[in-house]
């Protein structure tokens, strides 16, 4: 069997509406938010390669700066058509598969990705993800799909949520959806933790990452982070904020 190619993209980016310059924030004494973020997606046995897809915005050098450092390729693009970073970010590799993850999840579990991963290589999906049925933790989100996929949806996208968002084409056109166009499957979790946060939008996010980092360390597999926080809920003062809030903005403005 041949070994297919595989990408992980993260997108990256310095301007945020509700914490600006938050993936250059420092989570602890040796790492930023991204650099953590990156050190767990090399973790995975899988990919073989991680692009982050960055911005032309100004500062957008200190992500540069920081993927060099992890040794990861760097592609810059569109700042609101996401969907257009992504595609040309892959272009030229045209890779069989590509993980889509974002850089706001600093403790993204590379074990997660794999699975998800092997899942949809197995059953030979255009689109699998662990987010079609929300499961897993704010801030453990992986979507994986077939290039062609993605130049489907790069070429036939044209609502500003699809293009903004990357995926939602895909999603709204799959047949886990009722859909024709895209095979796809959702990857469930034996237990929802779908109530539980730890991705960062706002400065109580990078204060919540923060504990974790410091109580549990920076190597930990989601659940462990999860069931800290489940058991830990007075320490923690961001898990009422709002999922999905900006895909929620970006449907209004459609």
């Amino acid at each position: 069997m041949v070994t297919p190619k595989i990408i992980i993209v993260t997108q990256a980016r310095v301007g945020s509406s509700r914490f600006p310059g938050k993936v250059l924030q420092r989570v602890d004494d040796k790492d930023t938010l991204l650099s953590l973020h990156l050190k767990r997606l090399k973790k995975s046995r899988l990919a073989g390669k991680i692009i982050v897809a960055t911005t032309f915005e100004e500062k957008a050098c200190g992500i540069i700066d920081i993927a060099l450092q992890e040794n990861v390729s760097v592609f810059q693009g569109s700042t609101n058509d996401v969907l257009d970073r992504f595609y040309n970010a892959v272009k030229a590799d045209a890779p069989d598969y590509i993980v889509r993850v974002t850089s706001d999840c600093p403790l993204i579990d590379a074990a997660l990705i794999d699975s998800i991963i092997g899942m949809v290589v197995d059953k030979r999906l255009d689109y699998g993800a662990n987010i079609l049925k929300e499961d897993f933790p704010d801030g453990q989100d992986v979507e994986v799909f077939t290039f062609k996929a993605l130049a489907k949806a790069w070429k036939e996208a044209s609502l500003n949520s699809d293009r903004e968002h990357v995926t939602p084409y895909i999603r709204k056109n799959s047949t886990y959806n009722g859909g024709d166009m895209f095979r796809s499957d959702n990857y469930s979790s034996e237990v929802s933790m779908n109530h539980v946060r730890m991705t960062v939008d706002e400065p109580a996010d990078l204060d919540t990452i923060k504990a974790l980092l410091e109580q549990l360390g920076p190597d930990a597999g989601w659940e462990v982070y999860a069931n800290y926080i489940v058991d830990s809920a007075n320490l923690f003062c961001n898990q009422q904020i709002k999922r999905n809030a900006g895909y929620e903005r970006s449907l209004k403005n459609d």
